[in-house]
């Protein structure tokens, strides 16, 4: 089935949605996005990647779109025509296509920010098989720009993880940056050990995750102790257990770090109750 895409105000079959070569988000990287989880047909922190969008677009003196406040009903509309009942929403702002390529931002009075949504359908999201197997882990160097907390559009490096991790064998890749992790390739990153849960504190070197919010508040409202600092790998490969967090993967454990084994390989119990937890929580708060 073709999908509806949403495309600066239109409503649209994907095959006939058009972004102009000027473009500065396929020019310049310049821009921003956000992926909301769809569980039940309902929308699942959107008022959490709403605020972060706002932020985003405001710590790069980025033009909210025209739509911006309507941006709820756009997500619903897309979820109802595509039938979505479990899948993501993507959404990608964008500083606008000027006329011609330019390393000077184009001026907000005359260029209108371009604005796309889309859905993936992904049925039994919450049921993940990965989540019960867990993910193998390698670490790499991270080498981004120093902004990470801002949710840019520039994703190759993160992609270039993923791919090492495959090549390797593994599901993914922790970035380490001066001795310490500083997240996954498109995750937050946490050990567990005698029962507390570690994870970097927010900064500039990670993105400030929507579901990492949601997430600790569960853990410190099930009386479960939270400690926001960093760790080094050898430090993760010594754990009793570790998980990462994100809007498509909820709490998806680790149970493997550099070729290390995390206990006894298995999903450890803290980040299984955390998953249920926040699934159970997220469901309830869903709109």
């Amino acid at each position: 089935m073709t999908r509806t895409v949403y495309l600066n105000g239109d409503y649209l079959p994907e095959t006939e949605a058009k972004v102009s070569i000027f473009d500065r988000g396929f020019l310049m990287a310049d821009g921003v996005y956000e992926v909301t989880s769809v569980l039940g047909g309902k929308l699942i922190d959107f008022d959490g990647h709403a605020k972060r969008l706002e932020r985003s677009l405001n710590e790069l003196d980025m033009k909210k779109p025209a739509a911006f406040d309507d941006l709820l009903e756009i997500h619903r509309e897309l979820v109802r025509v595509n039938e979505i009942e479990d899948g993501l929403i993507y959404l990608q702002i964008t500083r606008g296509a000027p006329g011609d390529r330019d390393f000077v931002f184009p001026d907000p009075e005359t260029t209108e920010p371009t604005l796309v949504l889309f859905t993936q359908n992904k049925p039994g999201l919450a049921d993940n098989p990965a989540a019960k197997k867990g993910m193998k882990i390698i670490s790499i160097e991270d080498v981004r720009w120093g902004r990470r907390d801002i949710k840019t559009v520039q994703l190759l490096y993160p992609s270039m993880g993923k791919m090492m991790a495959k090549k390797a064998g593994c599901d993914d890749a922790w970035l380490v940056e001066d001795g310490h992790v500083t997240e996954g390739t498109s995750n937050n990153a946490y050990i567990v050990k005698n029962g507390k849960i570690i994870t970097r504190a927010l900064s500039n070197d990670i993105l400030h995750g929507i579901t990492r919010a949601a997430v600790l508040r569960c853990a410190k409202e099930a009386q479960m102790e939270v400690e926001e600092r960093n760790f080094t790998i050898a430090e993760a490969q010594e754990a009793d257990e570790a998980f990462v967090t994100s809007a498509s993967a909820f709490v998806m454990p680790v149970v493997e770090i550099d070729g290390a084994q995390l206990g006894d390989g298995t999903p450890g119990k803290v980040a299984n109750r955390l998953r249920e937890i926040y699934l159970e929580e997220s469901l309830k708060k869903a709109i």
